[in-house]
């Protein structure tokens, strides 16, 4: 627990170097392009299947989309970082007590909304 604690210390330290330089190299101006939310509308029109992944700051998050070729998606699943990290728990929960828990996967930083299917 404490290697995790640490761990988010410095995770802390480097959020706050990476804003300071993108405040500094922030250009002046407007930052809003309305052609792009036009464009993003036409590219979801279509059948298929698509999955796309970025990286959040709690890991990996998924969208799988299968279109129809409707304006509205057929199916959408989203893969939320919190759901997969889930899966160390039955690893650390091992051998320990249960007041320990509430330690151990705050620790791990679960976000009970994100997991609840």
């Amino acid at each position: 627990n404490l290697a995790r604690f640490l761990v988010r210390l410095e995770e802390m330290r480097q959020s706050i170097k990476i804003i300071k330089q993108a405040l500094d190299k922030l250009p002046e101006g407007p930052y809003f392009n309305p052609k792009a939310k036009k464009s993003m509308m036409i590219r979801l029109r279509g059948d298929g299947e698509y999955y796309a992944r970025t990286e959040s700051s709690k890991g990996e998050f998924g969208v799988y989309i299968v279109g129809d070729g409707g304006v509205k998606p057929y199916r959408v699943r989203v893969r939320s970082p919190t759901f997969k990290n889930l899966s160390i728990l039955p690893v650390l929960s091992k051998d320990v007590m249960l007041a320990d828990m509430i330690a151990i996967s705050g620790s791990i930083d679960l976000v009970f909304g994100e997991i609840d299917r």
